[in-house]
């Protein structure tokens, strides 16, 4: 008897599109990798060539999970304050602001 969970097909394809993506985003990856790691945290940024321009790739060493973000969201983050990051912190693994349920 093999156990399924409800959802299970939909978290298998969204896990399949997002490791094609990631791999998809590495072979564009362009320059030497930045690794910045301290006692919490090791992350590994790549500047990666899109056909939609230049993005960051931050990769989790110990996690595996990763962003892409584009100059707009890299530079969104210095108009953050403390409390902000704080705040995603104190959220580890998870979003600051959930997306909605699909009904």
């Amino acid at each position: 008897m093999t156990l399924k969970w409800g959802g299970q097909e939909e978290d298998a394809e969204s896990a399949r599109r997002a490791a094609a993506e990631l791999e998809s985003l590495l072979a564009a990856s362009t320059g030497e990798p930045l690794m910045i790691a301290n006692e919490f945290a090791e992350v590994i940024v790549r500047k990666v060539e899109t056909r939609n321009g230049v993005r960051l790739l931050i990769r989790s060493a110990k996690s595996g999970q990763w962003v892409s973000i584009d100059p707009l969201e890299a530079e969104s983050l210095t108009w953050q304050n403390e409390k902000t990051y704080a705040a995603m912190v104190g959220n580890m693994f998870a979003p600051l602001i959930p997306e909605e349920e699909v009904q």
